[in-house]
C-alpha cells in the first residue's frame, strides 16, 4: 500500500527536501526523493511517521532492507545511521572541499561503507552541495 500523500509531505518537510543519508537536494534531482523504512517493512516496519526517512534513489536502493552494516576500520558489525534518533552531525563530516561524506563513528563509516556514499564510479551524488545543506544537517 503507497505512503499517503500527506505523510510523504510531512517526512519531505521534515527533512528539508534533502535525502537524510548524503543529502542531495531533491530540487537537484530528476525524480521525487523517496521514502525509507528505518525498519524495513520486510522485517516488521510500520508506515508510521517515526520510522520514515527521505532517501534519494541510490541511497534507498543501496540501504535495501539493511540495518546494520560493517565498520571498515574494526570489521565489527554496527547499526546504520538513524536519522530519527541520531544526529547527522555526530557521525560524519564532510571534507574540506564538499566532495566527499566521512564517517567519524563506527555507525558513520559503517553507513558511508554500506551505502557507498563516495563511490567515484557513479559520480558521488552529494557532490559539491556541502556548502548549501541547511545547518540543520551540518
Amino acid at each position: 500500500m503507497p505512503i499517503p500523500k500527506s505523510l510523504y509531505e510531512q517526512v519531505r518537510q521534515r527533512a528539508q527536501f534533502r535525502c537524510e543519508y548524503c543529502h542531495y537536494p531533491e530540487l537537484l534531482s530528476t525524480a521525487p526523493l523517496s521514502i525509507d523504512h528505518l525498519q524495513p517493512q520486510s522485517l516488521g516496519g510500520t508506515d508510521n511517521l517515526d520510522y520514515l526517512a527521505l532517501a534519494c534513489r541510490r541511497c534507498n536502493e543501496r540501504r535495501y532492507n539493511f540495518t546494520i552494516g560493517t565498520d571498515p576500520d574494526t570489521g565489527k558489525e554496527t547499526p546504520l545511521f538513524n536519522p530519527r534518533r541520531q544526529i547527522w552531525s555526530e557521525h560524519f563530516i564532510w571534507t574540506a572541499d564538499g566532495t566527499r561524506i566521512l564517517g567519524t563513528t563506527p555507525t558513520g563509516r559503517a553507513t558511508c561503507n554500506r551505502l557507498d556514499l563516495n563511490d567515484q564510479l557513479n559520480g558521488t551524488p552529494q557532490r559539491n552541495y556541502r556548502f548549501s545543506t541547511p545547518k540543520r544537517f551540518v
